[in-house]
């Protein structure tokens, strides 16, 4: 038997992806199953899994990874190298069976700093969070998160104008 003949081979790319106008991608990316609105941008190297809504105006930068059931506003920033995680590897192991998955909601004018990880929440509007921080909890109150696990450092009020 040739060695050939038992590899699985699946090219990056765009398959059953809905977007709404002024959609711009970079290349590579692998994005499939998922619903993107208008005007979003999505840098190289990210991948985008199926079951994923994103909303209008929101920017994917580079080495980004978000899985099934991540759900993200209007308006956000995610940076460089963020990670979302659906499985929490409750019994030691990943979990194959997506039932058993949990959901992330991201609501709108959040922005994610680069290489953070955010595991199954629910974040409020008008959020910043740190550069490395990780998401262990739900956050219900605008402001800026810092640290692992990620804690609230100041206040945002979201009716503020900038000076």
């Amino acid at each position: 038997m040739n060695i050939m003949d038992n590899i699985r081979k699946f090219q990056a790319g765009l398959k059953d992806v809905t977007h709404g106008a002024n959609f711009t991608i970079v290349e590579p990316s692998n994005m499939y199953g998922c619903v993107l609105g208008d005007d979003c941008f999505v840098g190289p190297f990210v991948e985008i899994q199926r079951s994923v809504n994103i909303g209008d105006r929101t920017r994917i930068q580079s080495h980004t990874f978000i899985c099934e059931l991540v759900n993200i506003g209007s308006d956000c920033f995610i940076a460089h190298g963020v990670m979302f995680i659906n499985d929490l590897f409750e019994f030691g192991h990943p979990n194959t069976d997506p039932e058993l998955w949990r959901e992330t909601h991201i609501g709108d004018n959040v922005s994610i700093g680069s290489n953070a990880t955010i595991l199954p929440v629910k974040v409020c509007s008008n959020v910043v969070i740190g550069a490395g921080a990780v998401v262990t909890k739900d956050i219900d109150k605008p402001g800026i998160y810092v640290g692992n696990p990620a804690r609230l450092v100041r206040e945002i009020d979201p009716e503020a104008k900038a000076g």
